[in-house]
């Protein structure tokens, strides 16, 4: 997208992690872990987006039963928690639905803002209203494949964000089944147009198994689309992963070692990653053109994330001397990150060492451009950032105790989370609009 004389740009840092956490719930004692691995600083990023894989074990029932919204809902409370009680700010962004809570999207409307009399601007400036520091924009989750993005809730107030979509591609078993396949998010900022896809592409160390992943990544980019809705038909916006100004692509992608597993564990007990990564298969299949021509990833200079022998082991899995019932892995780096699209400098491409499951988490820093537009139309403004009139203390303890049935914070939490149908291809916007 070219810039119209009547706009100016701005910077916005984006976190982008992807891990692959084995089938194993979120528990409490992990917030230790997810601190560490995103960075969270005085200079936070101005947005988090989280890609996951096996949120659920992926047998049977969990690929082809109904999808179960638990496990996206308790990553999102935990990622809530760990983005916002860090900065000292309470959690009040939505996190449970008992209808559909595998989906969440970001809604605005064109609203002015209230004026605010002396008398309440004089009361906010005493008494700031209670906001959390991060607003969850969206979410998807397919089978084992989970998305969730975030971003400042000042941003969400400063910027005009729209058609915010959701799509996921499932491309497992036969073809069409969700155990591999990938979840994306699409939105506007301002004049800029974002993609953000996770995938779970297909395991496997044998000759041949790359040319799967590479089949896999085609269907990604032919069968993922966001579609318009009658209600946003005059607004232009991407329907391609391609058609975007900024791309990240993320995940378990499984690319593995074109190299012997007593050679490249030599390697990495010399720590001597240049060497390794002239064996990797992503490296090679970009540059010849099998997958991901022209897209860039930032040089791999942490160990290979995959395959660890246990939870809570930081030993490689397989190897010798062989141990009875443990899986023979070549270490590779399976996790990954990359972009395409002008305007994206990488900052950071590490991993972190938590011990949670056999997949180290991957992470990158990205400063990327984005487009302001300069309009003297009134601000989109989102529906919760309007300003109410400020109850009392007395008035908020009178209230709860009418509320005995629900509890305090269910009572704050704003319910801004709409159903949405799911499917082998399944695109979302902010009108509940399914694909065609």
């Amino acid at each position: 997208m070219e810039m119209d004389p009547g706009t100016s740009t701005s910077e916005l840092r984006i976190f982008v992690g992807t891990w692959n956490v084995a089938g194993r719930s979120p528990v409490g004692s992990l917030a230790v872990d997810l601190d560490e691995w995103l960075n969270l600083k005085d200079d936070a990023a101005d947005m988090y987006v989280l890609g996951f894989q096996e949120i659920v074990p992926l047998r049977a029932r969990n690929v082809i039963g109904a999808e179960d919204p638990t496990e996206a809902r308790n990553w999102n409370q935990l990622i809530g928690k760990a983005l916002n009680e860090k900065f000292g700010c309470p959690w009040l962004t939505p996190i449970v639905n008992p209808i559909s809570s595998e989906n969440y999207h970001y809604v605005q409307v064109s609203e002015p803002e209230p004026e605010i009399t002396r008398e309440q601007s004089r009361t906010l400036h005493e008494k700031p209203r209670s906001v959390s520091k991060y607003k969850l924009m969206a979410s998807k989750k397919m089978v084992g494949v989970f998305i969730t993005v975030w971003m400042k809730s000042e941003l969400v107030k400063k910027y005009d964000i729209s058609n915010v979509k959701v799509c996921s591609v499932a491309c497992g078993i036969m073809g069409y089944l969700g155990n591999k396949g990938s979840v994306s998010v699409s939105m506007t900022i301002e004049g800029t147009s974002f993609c953000f896809v996770v995938a779970h592409l297909a395991s496997g160390e044998k000759k041949g198994d790359e040319g799967r992943r590479n089949h896999q990544v085609a269907e990604i980019f032919k069968r993922t689309s966001f579609p318009r809705s009658p209600s946003n038909d005059d607004i232009p916006h991407p329907l391609t992963i391609l058609g975007h100004d900024r791309i990240f692509w993320f995940g378990d992608l499984n690319y593995r070692l074109y190299l012997e597993d007593n050679s490249a564990r030599q390697l990495i007990r010399k720590l001597d990653w240049r060497a390794l990564q002239e064996f990797d298969q992503l490296r090679m299949e970009r540059e010849y053109g099998g997958a991901f021509q022209g897209w860039m990833e930032g040089a791999l200079e942490f160990a290979p994330t995959y395959k660890y022998s246990s939870s809570n082991c930081n030993r490689y899995s397989g190897g010798l001397p062989s141990r009875s019932g443990e899986k023979q892995r070549t270490p590779a780096w399976c996790d990954r990150i990359m972009w395409y699209g002008k305007g994206v400098t990488q900052l950071s491409y590490f991993r972190s060492e938590s011990k949670f499951s056999d997949h180290r988490p991957v992470s990158a820093l990205f400063a990327t451009q984005v487009d302001v537009l300069q309009s003297t139309n009134p601000r989109m403004v989102s529906i919760h950032t309007v300003l109410p009139i400020i109850p009392t203390l007395k008035e908020i303890v009178q209230r709860d105790r009418d509320e005995e049935a629900s509890s305090t914070l269910l009572s704050m939490i704003l319910k801004d989370i709409e159903e949405s149908p799911t499917g082998n291809a399944s695109c979302i916007d902010i009108d509940d609009s399914g694909c065609s």
